[in-house]
């Protein structure tokens, strides 16, 4: 991608006005200055790892960090790690790891701040080494958060032998509290679920092998008798048990069957189904019914560990592996390594389970938001894994795993990032398919509520306990919890928090209070667009009391359909740009950054830089396949290709409680056609003369008074039409939703500048007038200049409230009067209340060292 001398001159002004941020929420201080790194340009995660980490330009993200090698850097059986103070290795100074197939090291304890050394070696299966690689060294910080977990040694002397063993960090409570469980709100609930399973027929047992969804049902109903079981100890469900394992081990499925192609979830929802079975009937089944179990569970473990190891240390997230697979396998594992004919086999696979674990969960191992990155939606299916490992793990090692900074934000980032009674904040595929938080959602802040005290997640549940009682997954830990809620003092939130490793940022203006709250989402992401996310770099969604005035349009009807591709995940589907048409590419390449991120009581800002996000085609295999099999190719004509962008910034502000603002620069080494996209549920009212798109929802009893102003004039159009359609017929299960597309033709380089507000529909809103580059609407003046051939800059005040932001190169006027010498040219500086008390805030852009560097 070739880029001017003017945008270079541009971006290299920002790169060495760089300041480090301790990584936090806390954005109200000045960041202190850290060296330019002229390299560090290229920030997104790889897809698959291509160099060792750490190295000195990466990002390290908890102390201690995993070392960990490309799976092509494995050439041996064996891999051996060294890690040390001391460049020369000195032996009273080095950490030696014992030889193991995977391609992953865990110190498991804290490296003191200061520089550290580390190489690694092959070794063949006798023992025989190769030589130590070169030596990679990383910088260890006081101010990189620390989480550090038992070493597998200490793991392994720990494990249990008895059986059941499935929930043993839950029998203390259940033994106590049986006899008064059965007034417990959701005890009839858990039997009705129970009765379910009771009356399932699975007298022809093959026929819960053939799909996902038979196996799901076989592993659901076994799971709703598993608890009653456990809770209860009521006979006749264990006696149903027995029977469906009696069934199982009289037909046990076929490789065929089980290691279908078409799901590898057909595999672990059997074994998860015997693992219970298992587990729990373990001194009442026979002798030949364990074997057969045993023999299932290692042939799902001979079939994927090896597939695993080198692989998933490496792979920036295998949706399937972290959502079930990996946790059945662990149990798997888990069932079997003390067992006298599979100790030796399976011992090391329950060592690999436990140290990929600590290397990479949750969430890929490089986030400590709190936020799952991919999608919202998904995050539903990882619920049962998120909270049974750091349980178990917890149990036996005697640490709590739900230390993790993930854990400890997760709480919160429920709650922001979809809020009581309302849709979706967040992005990726199936964020806006529910009208309020699901029950296993719900489920998992209520275990967090309970396990780690978060006030956010307390408060979330307790709003919503009706609700979260339908959840059946979580339902034992909250059976054998009598925590009591307590919501009657609203906890404090802030107007934004700006999540920096997922590469989002969420605006509220009453959080606590969905019938009056205006959201805005943002993303701008370093995982690109991958797995479940979107191509949707600076994309933003805007929600109005829980629904939708602004946000991605399409439906998620099957994953890699025509219509997912072309009208669901692909960036015309969403509020951000075209370039020509193009949109950007389906690939972990085409990444953004959100560069900005200041809080206030009255204005909220974040920066999000998408320069790199239109970057050609996906050569990834998997999409590859997908668009062969739609029938689709990768063309400028269907939105896909090279662009010559080369600047694509977008600030985003929200004035409190109900005005947005969005100012993009945009520019390209070449004349270019820019499509600026917006998405709605109903039609815009275009006056084009006046620069006005607004919006009336009758049916949810609001409007948007919305206006678009360009540095170069653009024409409007808008259609309800997708690119494809969700179905072949019009249906009221898709109704049709609104496109407006906002095209300026043959320019090297643009700025718009958006300013809406949303009102209730009986209520008048505050008129705009402009004059310039002035615009006033109600308290608000901004100031932003439009003119490309002049520096960008926005300047935004409210009289009454006695409050300023502006973004530009020279000093910056207070409403006290003062000057603010600003100490980098085009910075953004915030003069709000923060928690009532008047700061002025000054950030540079926040470029954080990356995950992939080559040096």
């Amino acid at each position: 991608m070739s880029v001017s001398t003017s945008t270079f001159n541009h971006i290299l002004a920002l790169v060495l006005s760089v300041f480090t941020l301790f990584y936090s929420c806390d954005n109200h201080s000045l960041p202190a200055a850290e060296a330019p790194d002229c390299n560090n340009t290229d920030l997104h995660h790889d897809y698959t790892r291509q160099q060792p980490y750490p190295k000195e330009n990466n990002e390290i993200y908890l102390n201690p960090v995993p070392l960990i090698i490309p799976e092509s850097a494995k050439t041996g059986e064996l891999v051996q790690f060294a890690l040390s103070r001391h460049a020369d290795f000195d032996e009273t100074a080095t950490l030696l790891s014992t030889p193991a197939p995977w391609c992953m090291y865990n110190p498991h304890r804290i490296l003191e701040s200061g520089t550290w050394y580390w190489r690694f070696r092959n070794l063949s299966a006798d023992g025989t080494s190769d030589s130590w690689s070169e030596t990679y060294s990383f910088k260890i910080t006081d101010n990189i958060p620390q989480f550090v977990t038992p070493d597998a040694g200490t793991f392994k002397e720990k494990l249990p032998s008895v059986h059941p063993r499935l929930y043993l960090y839950l029998d203390q409570n259940r033994d106590a509290m049986r006899a008064s469980l059965p007034s417990h709100p959701e005890y009839k609930a858990l039997t009705s679920r129970a009765e379910q399973g009771m009356r399932q027929d699975f007298s022809h047992i093959a026929n819960y092998y053939s799909d996902k969804e038979t196996s799901g049902t076989l592993q659901n109903c076994v799971n709703y008798l598993h608890q009653a079981v456990y809770l209860t100890g009521d006979a006749r469900y264990e006696e149903k048990m027995r029977e469906i394992a009696r069934l199982i081990t009289a037909t046990p499925p076929t490789d065929k069957e089980l290691f279908n192609a078409s799901s590898n979830f057909i595999s672990t929802n059997i074994a998860l189904a015997c693992i219970r079975i298992y587990d729990q009937l373990f001194h009442r089944l026979t002798a030949s019914e364990r074997q057969s179990m045993e023999e299932l569970m290692l042939r799902i473990l001979r079939h994927y560990y090896p597939a695993q190891i080198g692989s998933e240390e490496n792979h920036i997230f295998d949706s399937h592996f972290w959502q079930q697979n990996m946790r059945v396998c662990f149990l798997c594992a888990y069932m079997l390594y003390d067992k006298a004919p599979y100790c030796d086999e399976v011992l090391p696979m329950l060592e690999y389970y436990y140290e990929i674990w600590t290397a990479r969960a949750p969430d890929g191992g490089y986030n400590r938001d709190g936020v799952w990155h991919n999608s919202v939606s998904y995050f539903d299916t990882n619920v049962e894994t998120l909270y049974y490992m750091p349980m178990i793990l917890s149990y036996i090692t005697d640490c709590d795993f739900l230390q993790h900074p993930w854990y400890q934000s997760a709480g919160s980032a429920l709650l922001y990032t979809w809020p009581n009674n309302s849709k979706s904040c967040g992005f990726g595929d199936g964020n806006m398919n529910a009208d309020e938080p699901t029950r296993v959602r719900l489920a998992f802040a209520d275990f967090l509520a309970r396990h780690t005290g978060d006030p956010l997640a307390t408060w979330y549940a307790g709003q919503n306990l009706s609700v979260l009682r339908n959840d059946f997954l979580l339902r034992p830990d909250r059976m054998l919890d009598n925590y009591t809620y307590s919501t009657e003092e609203e906890p404090y939130s802030d107007k934004m928090i700006w999540y920096k490793d997922t590469g989002e940022a969420v605006m509220h203006s009453d959080l606590l209070h969905t019938d009056r709250n205006l959201s805005l989402s943002f993303r701008s992401s370093r995982y690109g667009c991958s797995a479940h996310t979107f191509a949707n770099q600076n994309a933003f969604n805007v929600l109005y009391k829980g629904k939708s005035v602004f946000c991605n349009s399409g439906y998620y009807t099957k994953y890699g359909s025509p219509h997912h591709i072309m009208s669901y995940r692909h960036t015309r589907a969403h509020n951000t740009i075209l370039v020509n048409g193009i949109g950007q590419a389906f690939d972990t390449e085409a990444w953004g950054n959100i560069t900005r991120g200041l809080t206030g009581d009255h204005i909220t800002y974040c920066l999000g830089n998408a320069s790199q996000a239109y970057r050609d085609t996906s050569d990834f295999k998997g999409w590859v396949k997908n668009f062969q099999e739609a029938g689709i190719s990768q063309t400028p004509e269907n939105g896909f290709g090279a662009t010559p962008l080369t600047k694509y910034l977008r600030h985003v502000w929200m004035l409190h409680p109900s005005i947005i603002v969005i100012y993009d620069e945009l520019e390209a080494s070449e004349a270019v056609r820019w499509n600026w996209l917006l998405h709605s549920p109903t039609a815009f009212k275009v006056e084009e003369h006046e620069q006005t798109l607004n919006t009336v929802n009758t049916e949810e009893g609001f409007a948007t008074q919305t206006w678009l102003f360009s540095s170069t004039p653009y024409t409007l159009a808008q259609t309800d039409l997708f690119r494809v359609p969700p179905a072949d017929s019009p249906t009221p299960e898709y109704p049709n939703q609104w496109h407006l597309s906002a095209t300026v033709e043959n320019s090297h380089a643009n700025r718009f500048l958006f300013i809406m507000q949303v009102y209730d529909g009986h209520l008048i809103p505050a008129p705009i007038t402009r004059d310039g580059n002035e615009f006033c609407i109600g308290e608000w003046r901004i100031s932003a200049e439009m003119n490309c051939d002049q520096s960008p800059s926005v300047h935004i005040t409210n009289q009454k409230q006695g409050v300023m932001f502006d973004y530009g190169k020279g000093d910056a006027q207070l409403p006290d009067g003062s000057t603010f010498r600003r100490s980098q040219p085009f910075s953004s500086v915030l003069y709000d209340s923060y928690k009532g008390t008047i700061e002025t805030m000054e950030q540079s852009d926040y470029l954080p060292k990356h995950t992939r560097s080559n040096y």
